[in-house]
């Protein structure tokens, strides 16, 4: 059962009657995923790690793989789409998922809109995928409690660059060189004036030098 907030209700995945998934009874026990994907740079080097488990809570399968250059987002569906395909290939009929990408969990409850044309092919698949379970849950977990997922991501990729695995997040694993970036300070604001390309969640340093001008 793909479990629907109030405020979505009426517009979540499943909103037409006749795609429904079937709605499991209280005795079947669902497989939980944890799923995590990210890149070094957006867009850059990226990869995706999940960890599957049993109904008892039992680890019965860690998924990694490198899968090129790309963006954090597009990574992370690449993990859902993994575990939603382990599944399927094990006969797995109830499954949790659980990832710390808030903008992947909001689309795929259809609390967001899908704009971006690299995640629309993405977001479909997995839909698809999603609507063959007798049950389908997908929850938000903060970061910390998706830690063994983010850390395969960071062993497929290190496992392609030959850099020893840190416990972090992806971006945060190689760190982008300074860049001195203009901005407007206005209404108490600071405003960028060139464009920024940061991660989600990203936390940069910031050194005010104000520019006289002639």
């Amino acid at each position: 059962m793909f479990k629907r907030t109030p405020a979505s209700r009426g517009v979540g995945l499943f909103s037409d009657s006749a795609s429904e998934p079937n709605i499991a009874s209280s005795a079947t026990a669902a497989y939980r995923a944890n799923i995590d994907g990210g890149s070094r740079g957006n867009p850059g080097p990226a990869s995706y790690g999940v960890i599957i488990r049993d109904p008892r809570g039992e680890v019965v399968a860690k998924l990694k793989k490198y899968i090129g250059r790309s963006t954090n987002n597009v990574a992370e569906y690449y993990g859902l789409i993994a575990a939603l395909d382990y599944a399927q290939q094990h006969a797995i009929r109830a499954l949790r998922i659980e990832s710390d990408s808030e903008l992947l969990v909001r689309q795929m409850s259809g609390q967001y809109k899908v704009k971006s044309p690299e995640l629309k092919p993405l977001f479909e698949r997995a839909r698809k995928m999603a609507l063959t379970f007798a049950s389908f849950k997908i929850d938000h977990v903060y970061r910390e409690k998706n830690a063994e997922a983010d850390a395969l991501a960071n062993e497929a990729l290190d496992e392609t660059s030959g850099r020893p695995s840190v416990p972090s997040k992806l971006c945060a694993a190689s760190p982008a060189p300074p860049r001195r970036i203009r901005a407007r300070f206005r209404d108490g604001v600071l405003v960028p004036i060139d464009p920024i390309d940061l991660h989600e969640g990203s936390e940069v340093e910031i050194t005010v030098r104000p520019i006289i001008k002639a």
